[in-house]
């Protein structure tokens, strides 16, 4: 897990209820010394935007959406964005690098939410510069939420991927990542077996488009059952191959493409 060994509580539903909470910062503070060590964090405005429901209808799929306000150029751009779940058993859901070729360094996906608290999306510019959003979410039991399939049938369409594409007037283009795949938790019960399922989850990916990098993730258990994410790319003259390429927890490896126009 990308942040195993913290120490950090799994949380139960009556832990943290209000973001006036002195243990919320308190678990921030170590997620971020962690991750930044002392460096400082400027507030969001006009660099990055998070948008997650404040009261989520299911803890075990919340969608989640950051949005970047800074162009992705050669001379300035988003180099990385880290989204944060504080009171996750691994509070690091993920981290998304971009380049130039992203257009935009936005993503899309869906959470786990274990517990009410904050989640947090922080934006690190290619001159080193941090910059945070966050909201105070209440969902709780999200990452021990049975799966919606049982192992046996998941296992037959493990791996499957599919592009999704949407053109534009100009601009960078949208495209839809979605993922077959389990992505146990480690924490939630198997309904059949009555055992706890084994962490199984996507940890890496790898897009490019006309040969040339977009985005990569490093992800952990908090991201939901059949990963789906939502980014940028720019559009190449004369189309190019869109290719991702996907790691999980138990090494296996998948790959997807589609030729754009």
């Amino acid at each position: 897990m990308l942040f195993a060994g913290l120490g950090l509580p799994a949380g139960s539903f009556a832990q943290i209820k209000t973001p006036d909470d002195a243990d919320a910062e308190a678990i921030w503070d170590k997620v971020r010394t962690s991750l930044f060590d002392k460096r400082p964090i400027a507030a969001a405005e006009g660099v990055i935007a998070l948008d997650a429901p404040t009261r989520a209808e299911d803890a075990a799929v919340v969608p989640v959406a950051i949005r970047t306000l800074v162009p992705q150029s050669e001379k300035r751009y988003i180099d990385a964005v880290y989204l944060v779940i504080d009171n996750n058993p691994s509070p690091i859901a993920g981290v998304f690098h971009f380049t130039p070729r992203s257009g935009r360094a936005d993503i899309e996906t869906r959470v786990r939410i274990n517990d009410y608290g904050y989640v947090r999306a922080i934006a690190e510019l290619n001159d080193g510069s941090l910059y945070m959003g966050r909201q105070w979410v209440k969902a709780s039991g999200g990452c021990s939420a049975p799966a919606s399939k049982d192992a046996a049938e998941a296992a037959k369409t493990l791996g499957r991927m599919k592009f999704l594409h949407q053109d534009q007037a100009s601009g960078p283009e949208l495209v839809q990542l979605m993922i077959s795949h389990p992505n146990n938790s480690g924490l939630a019960m198997d309904q059949y077996t009555r055992q706890y399922a084994p962490a199984h989850y996507v940890r890496r990916i790898n897009v490019s488009y006309a040969g040339q990098r977009v985005m990569d993730a490093d992800l952990d258990i908090s991201i939901s059952e059949n990963p789906n994410f939502r980014f940028y790319v720019m559009p190449a003259a004369g189309g190019g191959l869109l290719k991702a390429e996907v790691e999980d927890s138990h090494d296996r490896r998948f790959e997807a493409q589609q030729r754009l126009q």
